[in-house]
């Protein structure tokens, strides 16, 4: 099968509201077998990264954070927004150092990811981050209170099989991950 015949053609688009985090705007498409889609939403976020990050002990660094829109506390691995110009590997290695207060000397890109290519347009770049050091205090942005803790590689898996790790973009980098350091 020929799978650019797949593709979608775009005719025109329109932005309906634009911001710092996120961006939304309606595309007028043209599908393969040219039937017209008047309105595909879609939304622009920038890219993003993240880490599972071993510090020289081999413990995971997890960070507690609140999310808004789910309205829980999550407990993640560390990452954020790739700023404008930013490679991915000095964005996670910033954040990393941002959040965590841990610098790291090896860093390997695990995978390359959508959230959800079905409606968003960004990319989310997962790294392995190996032997952290505390060199500093966290450095947080004004709208960020993050509790750091470290885990264990086994604490971790049966934190995932609890289904204690509820954001689906960092599952994912864990998976990949432990793959890696078994």
């Amino acid at each position: 099968m020929e799978y650019n015949n797949l593709i979608w053609d775009t005719l025109s688009s329109t932005y309906i509201h634009k911001g710092p985090w996120a961006t939304l705007r309606t595309d007028k498409c043209i599908m393969p077998s040219g039937h017209i889609v008047e309105d595909y939403y879609v939304l622009e976020y920038p890219n993003w990264v993240n880490a599972v990050a071993l510090t020289e002990d081999n413990k995971i660094l997890m960070v507690n954070q609140y999310r808004h829109a789910a309205g829980i506390v999550s407990l993640e691995i560390p990452g954020g927004v790739i700023d404008e110009g930013e490679e991915p590997i000095e964005a996670i290695k910033r954040e990393l150092l941002e959040e965590t207060g841990y610098e790291f000397n090896d860093f390997e890109l695990l995978c390359t990811i959508y959230a959800n290519p079905s409606t968003a347009n960004n990319q989310t770049y997962c790294y392995l981050a190996k032997g952290g050091k505390k060199t500093q205090g966290q450095h947080l942005d004004e709208q960020e209170e993050i509790i750091v803790e470290t885990y264990s590689i086994k604490e971790v898996e049966q934190l995932l099989v609890e289904n204690k790790i509820k954001q689906a973009l960092h599952c994912t980098g864990l998976f990949y991950a432990l793959l890696k350091i078994k």
